[in-house]
């Protein structure tokens, strides 16, 4: 078992930036891809970015130059940099773990967080 715990959600204006952080626990971190999806009301989770142990990472055209993901193996955290947020940016950002390479089908993804509401207003 992997337990995800997300944090640094909030309200922000349009053009601002957050940082997200997943904090991993339980069975070996350094064996999972990490990922982090969102999901807007009335709308289907979408992927946002992925990055494996070494650093392989890919990322939705959506938010591409404006958000980064990043890992830090020694915390067993990964972390969402998103900058220049939008209106549009407003979700539930879930992160998320599997045990294959960097995916952007959540259905490959094993272990879920319970998510961190971010808020971008205009």
């Amino acid at each position: 078992q992997v337990q995800l715990v997300e944090s640094g959600g909030g309200l922000v204006q349009a053009g601002g930036s957050l940082r997200l952080s997943c904090a991993a626990s339980g069975r070996t971190f350094s064996t999972y891809t990490m990922g982090w999806f969102r999901q807007a009301p009335g709308k289907e989770r979408d992927f946002v970015a992925a990055i494996s142990q070494r650093s392989i990472s890919t990322i939705s055209d959506s938010v591409k130059g404006r958000f980064t993901i990043s890992i830090d193996n020694a915390k067993n955290t990964v972390y969402l940099q998103m900058n220049s947020l939008k209106p549009e940016d407003t979700a539930v950002y879930f992160c998320a773990a599997s045990g294959t390479v960097p995916s952007s089908t959540s259905r490959e993804y094993v272990y879920w967080g319970q998510g961190t509401q971010v808020t971008v207003s205009s």
